[in-house]
Order: structure tokens, then C-alpha cells, then sequence
């Protein structure tokens, strides 16, 4: 591998036009596909093979008139007065003539009026489906009732679920990456550079998914979890070859062919990082669930043109940067290029001395610290965000928190009951047992009488939970339900909803998670062991994974389920954590921390191989690296943090829990832990049984074969 990625830098560097050129062409044409092309992202959760899935595509065959997008506006009297229908008329009227609505129901004939008749819900239909409507028709239901006076009203239901708007945040994250470049370089052309190349990439990434979102449905999360990962991972992979290459520079090597060495060895490190990114982020398609499958997917293709930018256009720029990619000092002849004396006095020698030398109470306070932060994750809850996790101000927040005021917060989480049976009569006495049983179940405030549809084959009920739609009580009253409408014999009855879905969703999710964790860990074993050759650096390399995702998930449940220190964040109402976030978190995490690791061991085992002790290795490895993979994280953990300050509870989360995992894994995990038990192990921690060093094959990651082709070139030309 380092021997063609050689060649391809060497490539690169010299055609510096042509690479530029190709990468430039496909950005416009791919920016002109996303303008003839793109279409609209979702905020609906398909969940094949569930109960509450199947019950919605029932009601689209059976109940049309019922499976379009609902809205719910809420009406309130000032205080002390009671809501005149007179009053009320105006915007039933107003919102009846929206364009695609098909009933505005009057709250006075459905009951939705309030004990004390100071409040009242106006159920609203839409004809279409919650993917098809349109800005127009949601700003016209926006603006139903602005012209009442004396009365509140607000605007909430599924209608109002909009994708969040990505503004600034992920610009706080590149400014701080550009300082962090500018910093650890000492050039701005360096930085500058790297800063390119990577934005580059994200932009090809990008547009080619935007392209392809006409023909294949996103979630709204999933453009900016491919954007999140695209920049962490870009800056990250240029950092470390433009490293790399600078070093050579500095030692007095030829650019071209300091180019092409730095994309052969550190390079061959980027190419295997990344694939590991990659295999973890597309192996979410195991999990059979298609919108986290998507979201995978498209996650892995960005990381993937991360990858090919870094190792085909980053040599053609460093082409272009010339000397100027040293610091100032080196380029006027002062400094050095590394490996002196004076080097080895630097923060990465020292710390990796501090280390070795008191290995055993740094390990067992780090293991126990780790295991400290993972108790809170005992308590984990997942659920998908409702209204009452929206930004506060918003229009869907007001609309929630002015519906529990008046009715309570069941009255948020409505479930829908669909029974359906051979012919009208079974139906109706299906129903009719249904509701009184359900009436009958703990958890239960109210059921409203069977609504048939055209034939009377099909009938739902309205259920009120007494608990909000992420509560335990409304997930618990759900199992309950469904296990008691079982018995009924003679039709076929299922409990959906927004919350039924949210709740089918946690629970497949949960149920996938030990299995995927169990894939990941597994897999980790096998690539590092092809990396290393070696039994005890991987299952070491896993455990340290297992302490960063059980870290990571304690600290995210403690702040964003349990609510402490929860204003750092800016979040407004703790609750459970999305329910894709831990299966989604164990992914990403597990290709970023073997990006470390690689950085970190290969350099342990390149002077271990050639002649170093065991611990004087492990002492080079973080003298060498611990300056750039410092960088790196400092780098990928702000790009992650900086999605922390946008109002979406689901981006805010998963920003926060992405830079506190990147934050632990490299400078607790594999910057302190990995070089504590490298140093323990000793010459035992490289050995691998003959069998399998004969079977496995030699990946070469860091570029031993590389070094021995150019050796022997320079013996063939010398003779």
C-alpha cells in the first residue's frame, strides 16, 4: 500500500494542474447536479417490520383521509374567561382554506375543549402526507388566527417538523481548527492549505449527496452528520500527511520526493483510518433500519472523499506551497528538522516519559476515573425529540407548552388505535372492547368513541396518555395497551403515532446496539491485528474503545437525561437521549479512535522493528506524534463542539457527545492508557503466533517495505 501511494504523491505533486483541475471540474459539475437535481429532506422515521408501521400503512389503504399530516392549533381565552365558539370560528374557517387541508374539527363537537373552557385544540388534516407539504402551506397554517384578537393562539402538530437550519456553528468549529493549524504549523500557507483541502472535500462530499437526494430520502439529521464528519475528518487526515511531509522538508529531502514519502507512510495510516470510518459507519445498514442506513451511508461516502482528497489533491497543493509550508525560522536555516536532541525535550518526549515511568497508578486512575463517568449510563433512555425539546420561542414549543398548560402533557403524546376487521359489525365490536379496555389501562387519561371510515372495515381511537410523549409511564402504558388489545379476538388492532413510532424505534435500536457494538469490537480486533501483527495491541486497542464509548455515554446521560450542568450546553429540557445516538456514537467513535491508535502504535512499532527497546519505542511513538495528534483532536473536537450551540436538540447531542468522545479517547485513552500498557508489555505486546503471521497479509502502514524499494533503488543507482 505505502509503495502506491507513494507513486500517486509523487504523481500529484508533479501534475499539481491536472489534480487541481479534476477536483475543481468535479465540484462545479457536481454543484451543477445539485441544482438540476435535490430535493427535500425528511423528518419522518420509517420503521419497517414494526407494529406502529404497519398500522400507518393500513390507514393509508384503509383510511386515506386519515394518514396526511395533522396540525394542532391551540386556542387560549385571557385569563378567568371561557372561549366563545363564536370566538373560535374564525380560524376553524381560516385553516379549513388552506390549500390541501382537507377538515379543520371544531373543538366544540370533538371534546377538545378544556375542564375550565379557557382553552381549546383545533385538529387540522392535511390531505398530503408530511414529506409533501409544502413552505407555502405550512407559512399560511402559521399564519391561521393572526388576525383574532383577545385570544392566543399557536401552531404545533407534526406539520410544524421542519429540518433544522444550518447556520453558523459549524463555522465556530473551523475557526477554531484554522487557529489550531496556524499554531501547530507555524505557517499560514501550511494551515491555510490544509484548511483548503479539506473544505474541498466537503464541498464534493456534500454536493454529491444533495445531488442524490432527489432519488433516495434523507432525514434532515443526515447532510449534517455527513457535514460534521466530513470537516472533522478532512482537516484531520491533511494535518497528518502535511506533517509528515513537512518533516521531510525540514530534513532536507526533496519536495517531490517528500511528498510522495509523507503520502506513502502517513498516507497509508489516512487510507486505513478512514476505511475504518468507513466499514463502521456503512456496517449501520446491518442494523435494518433504512434511514439509519442512509444516514451511515452517507456519512461513509464523505469520509471516503476525505480520504481520496487528502492523498491525491493535498500533494498537488503542497506543490504550490513550496518552502513555505516551514515556519519561518526553519525556512531562513534556523531550527531543525527533527530527531535532535533538543527535539526529544519537546512535550510528547517528556510526557511519554511520565507515563512509562509511573505506568501502573496512572492506568488504575485512569480505568478507574473512566469507569467513574460510565455509572450514569446505567440510567440511558432513548427516544426520538418531541415538540417539548424544541427551541424555547419556537413556534411547535409554544404550541406544546400551551397545550399542557390548559390540557396536560398527555394530551401531547396522542396515540392512535387502529382496529380493522372483515366487515362493519366486527369492527365495531372490536372498538368498542378495545376502548374499554384501554380505558381500563394504568397510564390512560381519556379515549375518544370509534371513528369508521368510508366502509366501517376500519376505526381508530384517539388515546390521551396522562404522561408526555418521552415519559416512561407513556412508553410503559404502550406495551401495556398493545398486550391487552391482543386478546381481542376476530380483528387485527395496532397502537401507532408519532410517540408509538418514537417508542418502535427506541426499542429495535436498543435491541440492535449490543449486537453492533459486538460487530465493531470484533472488527477492530481483526483490522489492527492486520495493521500491527499482533494479538495483545488490539484487544488492548478495544478495551480502550469499550472505556471511551462507556465514558462518553455516562457524561452525555448525565448532562443532556439527568440535566446536570445542562445550561453549559444551552439545553433547555433534559430528557432521553435521540435513539439513534448511542448506535450512531459507537460507530463514528470506533473509526476515530483507531485513527489514533494508528498514528500513535505504528510509530512504536516502526522503532521497535528497527532496533529500539520496547519502551524507548513507545517513548519515540509519543515524542513523535503527540504534537500532531494533539492538533488533530483539538481540531476534530471543536468542529463537533461547534454543532453544540444550534438549537436542535438532536445536533446539539450529537455534537456534544462526538467531542467529549474524541476528547477522551485521544488524550485519556490513547495518549495516556495505550503507551501505560505498551510500555507494561513490553516485547510481548508484538508477538503473534507464526500461523497467523503467515496467513495475514502485510498491509505495510508504516512503510517498511517502501523504505527498503527506495532503498535498494538508490543501491542500484549508486552502482
Amino acid at each position: 500500500m505505502a509503495t502506491l501511494l507513494y507513486r500517486l504523491g509523487r504523481f500529484s505533486f508533479r501534475r499539481r494542474g491536472r489534480v487541481a483541475a479534476v477536483w475543481l471540474l468535479l465540484l462545479v459539475l457536481l454543484g451543477g447536479a445539485v441544482a438540476a437535481f435535490s430535493g427535500s429532506t425528511t423528518d419522518k422515521f420509517v420503521m419497517p417490520g414494526t407494529e406502529s408501521q404497519r398500522a400507518l400503512d393500513a390507514l393509508a389503504k384503509e383510511f386515506p383521509q386519515a394518514s396526511g399530516a395533522t396540525g394542532t392549533i391551540v386556542i387560549a381565552a385571557p385569563e378567568g374567561r371561557k372561549l366563545d365558539p363564536a370566538a373560535v370560528a374564525p380560524v376553524m374557517k381560516e385553516a379549513a382554506e388552506i390549500p390541501g387541508v382537507l377538515a379543520a374539527m371544531d373543538p366544540f363537537q370533538t371534546g377538545a375543549v378544556s375542564p375550565d373552557g379557557r382553552y381549546a385544540l383545533v385538529q387540522v388534516q392535511f390531505e398530503g402526507r408530511l414529506q409533501d407539504i409544502t413552505e407555502a402551506q405550512r407559512e399560511a397554517y402559521l399564519r391561521v388566527g393572526s388576525g383574532v384578537s383577545e385570544l392566543r393562539v399557536e401552531h404545533g402538530g407534526e406539520v410544524m417538523i421542519t429540518a433544522p437550519e444550518v447556520g453558523g456553528s459549524e463555522g465556530i468549529g473551523v475557526l477554531i481548527a484554522a487557529v489550531v493549524l496556524i499554531v501547530t504549523f507555524g505557517s499560514l500557507v501550511a494551515a491555510g492549505m490544509t484548511l483548503l483541502n479539506a473544505l474541498i472535500g466537503v464541498g464534493v462530499g456534500m454536493a454529491g449527496l444533495y445531488a442524490l437526494s432527489g432519488v433516495v430520502e434523507l432525514t434532515s439529521v443526515t447532510p449534517v452528520l455527513a457535514l460534521m464528519l466530513g470537516l472533522a475528518v478532512g482537516i484531520d487526515y491533511s494535518l497528518f500527511i502535511t506533517s509528515r511531509y513537512r518533516q521531510f522538508v525540514a530534513e532536507g529531502m526533496d519536495p517531490g520526493e517528500a511528498a510522495g514519502r509523507a503520502t506513502g507512510t502517513a498516507g497509508s495510516a489516512v487510507v486505513f483510518a478512514g476505511a475504518t470510518v468507513v466499514i463502521a459507519l456503512a456496517g449501520l445498514s446491518i442494523v435494518g433500519i433504512p434511514f439509519l442506513s442512509t444516514m451511515g451511508l452517507a456519512a461513509a461516502g464523505t469520509v471516503a472523499i476525505a480520504v481520496l482528497v487528502a492523498i491525491t489533491l493535498l500533494p498537488a497543493f503542497l506543490s504550490y506551497g513550496g518552502a513555505r509550508v516551514l515556519p519561518r525560522k526553519q525556512r531562513n536555516g534556523g531550527g531543525n528538522g527533527g530527531g535532535t536532541d533538543a527535539d526529544r525535550k519537546g512535550f510528547g518526549y517528556t510526557w511519554g516519559r511520565i507515563v512509562t515511568r509511573l505506568r501502573v497508578p496512572i492506568l488504575l486512575a485512569g480505568v478507574v476515573a473512566l469507569g467513574a463517568l460510565t455509572l450514569p449510563a446505567q440510567d440511558l433512555r432513548l427516544a426520538l425529540p418531541d415538540a417539548g425539546s424544541a427551541a424555547p420561542g419556537s413556534a411547535e414549543r409554544r404550541a406544546y407548552d400551551l397545550t399542557s398548560e390548559g390540557f396536560g402533557e398527555g394530551f401531547n403524546a396522542r396515540l392512535i388505535a387502529v382496529v380493522s376487521a372483515a366487515d362493519a359489525q366486527a369492527t365495531t365490536a372490536a372498538a368498542g372492547q378495545a376502548a374499554q379496555l384501554i380505558q381500563q389501562t394504568e397510564g390512560v387519561l381519556a379515549v375518544t368513541p370509534p371513528q369508521p371510515n368510508a366502509t366501517g372495515t376500519t376505526a381508530l381511537l384517539t388515546i390521551i396518555p396522562k404522561a408526555g410523549p418521552t415519559d416512561a409511564a407513556t412508553e410503559n402504558a404502550v406495551h401495556d395497551i398493545r398486550a391487552k388489545v391482543a386478546a381481542i379476538k376476530g380483528a387485527e388492532i395496532a397502537v401507532t403515532g408519532a410517540t408509538a413510532v418514537g417508542i418502535d424505534v427506541s426499542d429495535k435500536l436498543a435491541d440492535a446496539m449490543p449486537v453492533y457494538l459486538l460487530l465493531v469490537v470484533g472488527l477492530s480486533v481483526l483490522l489492527l491485528m492486520l495493521v500491527f501483527r499482533s494479538i495483545l495491541v488490539p484487544i488492548k486497542a478495544a478495551l480502550g474503545f469499550l472505556l471511551t464509548v462507556g465514558s462518553t455515554f455516562g457524561i452525555t446521560v448525565a448532562i443532556f437525561q439527568q440535566g446536570h450542568l445542562a445550561d453549559l450546553v444551552g439545553l433547555d429540557v433534559p430528557g432521553p437521549l435521540v435513539s439513534f445516538l448511542p448506535i450512531l456514537l459507537i460507530g463514528i467513535l470506533f473509526g476515530l479512535a483507531m485513527d489514533y491508535e494508528v498514528f500513535l502504535v505504528s510509530r512504536m512499532r516502526e522503532d521497535f522493528v528497527h532496533g529500539d527497546t520496547a519502551q524507548q519505542a513507545t517513548i519515540n511513538g509519543m515524542g513523535h506524534n503527540a504534537r500532531v495528534v494533539t492538533a488533530a483532536a483539538l481540531i476534530m473536537a471543536a468542529v463537533f463542539g461547534g454543532f453544540v450551540f444550534m438549537d436542535d436538540p438532536i445536533i446539539k447531542s450529537m455534537g456534544f457527545a462526538l467531542a467529549i468522545g474524541v476528547l477522551i479517547d485521544a488524550f485519556v485513552v490513547r495518549m495516556t492508557l495505550v503507551p501505560a500498557v505498551m510500555s507494561m508489555l513490553g516485547r510481548v505486546a508484538w508477538w503473534l503466533p507464526r500461523p497467523l503471521d503467515r496467513v495475514l497479509p502485510n498491509l505495510d502502514v508504516e512503510g517498511e517495505r517502501l523504505r527498503r524499494h527506495l532503498a535498494d533503488e538508490q543501491t542500484l543507482e549508486a552502482v
